[in-house]
């Protein structure tokens, strides 16, 4: 059975081997930044629109070890990468090395490309695809680690974090997978409120409420790398749709509620909801968090949110204020609630005053943070 390797944030790997298993994949094995698994072509269309965590899923194609070009050209050559794509298609190739004997990766890109060019060039009379760097049909990656080289056929396209729903944002936005993670790591049940008092664009709720009505993250995007290629067998993927579509839920009897202090971040978030098609099931309103608490109606739930930290939106100093009142705001009117709170401020988190029970350490981009439970019983 083919064998294909799925990739996500640092801290989000294991939730990702959860969902990969819970999906029927096979043989799955985590590996710093992603999980390999294996499945037939179906499943790969099936993970692709599926997974609320993945960045993206590829099919390794090659290993071998390599020291100057001409080892990598030849290498390449052995594979046949025309079975991939038509001549008048485009391909990009991008390469990343770490400790190898070849140090410019724009060399192992170059190499890699002449390679996989090089065998169009001999089959269709000196026609060869072109490159395409932002828009390509075939996306191959290259890895080098200690002189060894791994190959990977990117089915995805654009990353799978691009749901399509996000028109618009406010500053410093989560990606829609790492909010997705964070809604699985904090073991939400999907049968009580859940609330974030910091909602931004909404990106959190967003994904919470996708998951809760099982709607697959993945439709509201038009089009995935897979469907470019040879042999895409439309029947299975029409097969995945069905299914995706038939397990979705209509509605919920409970509500998310999101607040944010800009009015105008309110209403991107609102849009965002409903060309998500979850703003039925989300109640927004402008709120500062000093005065946040839990609608009248409400007595039970959780509390997810991404405050500012400091490292992109304004200054550290301004904020203590925000989490003194973050603090204040949970202990005082969330008591019987779970809280988590995603912080990539270790300084900023000690002015909410309260005691964590749990914590996950992750990365927001290139930033490490900690994403910390805290009870308010």
């Amino acid at each position: 059975m083919p064998q294909f390797f799925a990739s996500t944030a640092k801290g989000l790997v294991e939730p990702l081997e959860i969902e990969l298993q819970n999906m029927g994949m096979k043989n799955t094995e985590k590996v710093p930044g992603g999980v390999f698994f294996e499945t037939n072509w179906e499943g790969c269309y099936r993970v692709n629109y599926m997974s609320r965590v993945a960045s993206r899923v590829m099919k390794p194609i090659l290993d071998f070890p390599a020291y100057n070009g001409e080892d990598l050209y030849n290498n390449l050559m052995k594979h046949d990468f025309t079975k991939y794509i038509d001549v008048t298609q485009t391909i990009k190739v991008e390469a990343s090395i770490f400790d190898c004997a070849m140090t410019d990766q724009r060399f192992v890109a170059m190499k890699a490309k002449d390679a996989i060019v090089d065998q169009f060039r001999e089959k269709n009379n000196d026609v060869r695809p072109d490159v395409d760097t932002k828009n390509p049909d075939l996306r191959i990656v290259v890895r080098g680690s200690r002189n060894n080289f791994h190959v990977l056929l990117d089915t995805s396209g654009e990353s799978l974090f691009f749901r399509g729903y996000r028109k618009e944002a406010g500053d410093a936005p989560l990606k829609e997978n790492l909010a997705a993670g964070l809604v699985l790591l904090s073991e939400w049940d999907q049968k009580t409120p859940l609330i974030d008092p910091m909602c931004g664009s909404g990106t959190i709720l967003i994904e919470a409420a996708m998951l809760a009505l099982n709607m697959a993250p993945g439709s509201n995007r038009r089009e995935f790398g897979f469907m470019r290629l040879k042999g895409f067998d439309e029947t299975a993927w029409e097969k995945v749709l069905d299914e995706a579509t038939a397990a979705e839920k209509e509605t919920l009897d409970f509500m998310l509620y999101g607040m944010d202090i800009d009015k105008k971040v309110i209403q991107m978030a609102k849009e965002n909801a409903r060309r998500a098609g979850v703003d039925h099931v989300i109640k927004f309103r402008p709120e500062t968090i000093a005065l946040a608490g839990p609608p009248e109606e409400v007595t039970e739930g959780m509390i997810i949110t991404n405050p500012p930290y400091g490292a992109r939106i304004g200054d550290e100093d301004n904020l203590r204020d925000v989490y003194k009142d973050l603090g204040y705001s949970l202990k005082h009117r969330f008591k019987g609630w779970n809280a988590w709170v995603l912080s990539g401020n270790k300084d900023l988190i000690l002015d909410m005053k309260l005691k964590t029970s749990r914590k996950h350490f992750l990365y927001n981009g290139p930033l490490e943070c900690r994403f910390l439970k805290y009870s308010m019983f």
